[in-house]
């Protein structure tokens, strides 16, 4: 059965619930989930995934939140060629550097080699109906690359 690892950090719970929506996408579509947040599990845990998300928040004007630091760090050691990935998230538009850590973590996904399966999705505080029509589509076509 196809495995997609769901790990996320999340400050207000905005972040946890754009998680469960892509989880919840995902195992309609009859994927097997497994959801965790990022200081439960190491990004190694990664390599027993067919398909890996991260979903995180941008804390202030562009930054990772420090709870996710030293799973972004070991992420970029990993080998993860031949898996999918994708990131979404939540942020601010207040700030200048909106959603940047979603952004980030693209740019570590690429350097591990595995394929982006879904363009990101980005969404300001908490999920409105347009996120969630968003977050589904953004799960269906990671699904789909497999």
């Amino acid at each position: 059965m196809t495995l997609a690892k769901i790990i996320y950090a999340s400050m207000t719970g905005n972040t946890e619930e754009i998680a469960d929506i892509v989880a919840e996408t995902m195992e309609d579509m009859g994927i097997e989930v497994e959801i965790d947040e990022c200081t439960q599990v190491d990004a190694s845990d990664f390599e027993d995934a067919d398909i890996c998300v991260v979903a995180t928040y941008t804390y202030d004007d562009g930054h990772l939140p420090d709870e996710i630091m030293d799973f972004y760090d070991d992420l970029l050691e990993l080998d993860l060629s031949g898996k999918i990935f994708g990131v979404c998230g939540s942020g601010d538009t207040f700030y200048d550097f909106f959603c940047k850590a979603v952004d980030d973590f693209e740019e570590a996904f690429i350097k591990t080699g595995a394929v982006k399966g879904a363009e990101n999705v980005k969404v300001d505080l908490a999920a409105e109906e347009e996120d969630i029509q968003n977050l589904e589509a953004f799960a269906k076509s990671l699904v789909e690359k497999i």
